[in-house]
């Protein structure tokens, strides 16, 4: 339940009269909020600020709308409920009311006291396949991040087929004549709501740094292409994900506004304003029983004027510096999936996926034992699933001039972990290692201060580099290739598989049968 700031401060004695509440208000173009400041009076806090209107009702499946300024003050110190969504993955852990369409909130952390001078500002969006997620994961919260002297925003955005829905109707209302991408939209709308607000609450609109993993990169490779998103930020991270791909991949309007009728028909409704009448619910319930596949970006001829990977090519995309990178075991059982490791598997698996072109694929990654096998494969597959196209889009993004900058995550999590898999560096990058009960070591914790202290200073000057830590290379500077391996000791390495990133521009991997 969100309270009025009165209602708020008459309960505050009742839950702790040992450490009462201490408020702090600022004001926004649409109104006074109120948050907190930590009880060591280091950081200030404000969660749950709407940054556009509640998509329902009419307003489903539309671009983003104003807030409606308010009267009074706005209590502002809890999490806004996050977006609806199923249950999908196991490791995220949500601190808000519950799921609702109301989700368009945002949230911000900072240091109580900075010194002179406008923080730079950092904007965080999460993860989750598009349609999955929440700002609330304690993995995420930047309430130690900040510490480094950065101003930490972080926005939900509409998933699945709220954030994402393309139908013939939508097109049609539309005085732009696309549909989809809602979410995207969100993210741009909470990105303006920062330009109109930052600086109230002490932050540089000038200095916006992008940031997201998986999905919330994904995003961001698609708000550094967007003419929608243009003078938005100036530098941008993506953690193990791009919408880039080397050859157009990206939905189209037509294909994407057959899976909307597709959704209509299954639920015995022909026009959008039928589906928009419906519970959110229903519609939710009718594509478990019945999917229709992801509902994800779309080439809406609006927010993208054409694939992503054209705009790329093209150098219509936004020209700012660009840091990218994935983790060690991100890909490696791509090839193999539950099957042993083994020579005769990894042959078979090449021959079933490769098909013709099966022995330019094992000469290029050759295997002799069950070993080499293993390792062929792994090498493949993190290939194939990031490390080619995070290339071509790197040398597509350094052709514009923009300087670009490439990691890979090598500290390895405890036990039981004891890898390097898909999202193991989030709680590294926000310094809270505390968040997940794990045997955390000092090496764990100085590898924490390594990626932060490079994320930040990135995020000030757009130079990861700075004192107390190696120099990290533009990764294309005079042609080299030099990747920054990201643990407690980081050091910077030449990208030893740039030739098999030049066979695979050669040989495209063949469609699925």
């Amino acid at each position: 339940m969100r309270y009025p700031a009165l209602a708020l401060l008459l309960l505050v004695p009742l839950v702790s009269r040992a450490q009462p509440l201490h408020t702090v208000q600022t004001r926004t173009a649409e109104g006074v909020v109120e948050g907190v400041v930590s009880a060591d009076n280091q950081v200030r806090t404000f969660k749950g600020i709407p940054f556009a209107a509640p998509p329902v009702g009419a307003l489903r499946w539309r671009p983003p709308q104003p807030v409606v300024p308010w009267q009074g003050v706005l209590s502002t110190i809890h999490f806004g409920p996050r977006p609806m969504q199923e249950r999908v993955f196991d490791d995220m852990v949500f601190h808000d009311e519950g799921p609702s369409e109301d989700c368009l909130y945002l949230n911000l952390w900072m240091p109580e006291n900075h010194g002179p001078g406008k923080l730079p500002v950092m904007f965080w969006i999460f993860g989750g396949g598009l349609k999955a997620g929440s700002t609330s994961e304690p993995r995420q919260d930047g309430g130690s991040l900040c510490k480094k002297g950065v101003l930490i925003v972080t926005a939900n955005y509409r998933l699945g087929v709220f954030g994402f829905l393309a139908h013939p109707d939508l097109t049609r209302e539309s005085p732009e004549h696309a549909s989809g991408n809602y979410g995207l939209m969100d993210q741009i709308a909470a990105l303006e709501w920062v330009r109109r607000n930052i600086a109230a609450f002490g932050g540089d609109p000038d200095n916006v740094t992008i940031f997201g993993e998986s999905a919330g990169a994904e995003s961001v490779s698609a708000l550094v292409a967007s003419p929608l998103a243009k003078g938005l930020f100036v530098r941008a991270i993506a953690e193990s994900g791009t919408v880039f791909s080397p050859e157009p991949k990206t939905a189209t309007l037509a294909k994407a506004e057959a899976q909307g009728v597709a959704l209509a028909g299954q639920m015995g409704k022909t026009t959008i304003e039928e589906l928009r009448a419906l519970p959110a619910k229903e519609i939710m319930l009718s594509l478990k029983t019945h999917p229709l596949g992801d509902f994800k970006e779309v080439v809406d001829g609006y927010l993208f004027p054409m694939d992503p990977s054209l705009l790329y090519a093209s150098g219509a995309q936004n020209a700012v510096p660009l840091l990218v990178g994935w983790n060690r075991d991100e890909g490696r059982n791509w090839l193999f999936g539950k099957a042993a490791p083994t020579l005769a598997n990894y042959k078979d698996s090449v021959r079933a996926r490769m098909r013709d072109k099966a022995d330019l694929w094992l000469k290029e990654y050759p295997a002799a034992n069950d070993d080499q096998a293993a390792e062929a494969g792994a090498s493949l597959g993190v290939d194939i699933e990031l490390g080619y196209k995070t290339w071509k889009w790197l040398a597509a993004h350094a052709a514009t001039g923009a300087p670009v900058y490439r990691y890979r995550f090598d500290q390895f999590l405890p036990p039981p972990v004891n890898g390097v898999p898909h999202a193991a560096e989030i709680e590294y990058v926000f310094r809270v290692l505390y968040s997940r009960s794990l045997p955390w070591t000092d090496a764990d914790h100085q590898a924490s201060e390594v990626i932060s202290t490079y994320w930040t200073n990135f995020a000030k000057t757009g130079n990861p580099s700075g004192a107390g830590l190696p120099d990290w290379p533009q990764y294309l500077a005079k042609g080299g290739y030099p990747i920054m391996h990201l643990e407690p000791k980081p050091h910077a390495e030449p990208d030893s598989h740039v030739g098999h990133y030049s066979f695979l521009d050669a040989n495209p991997l063949p469609p699925k049968n």
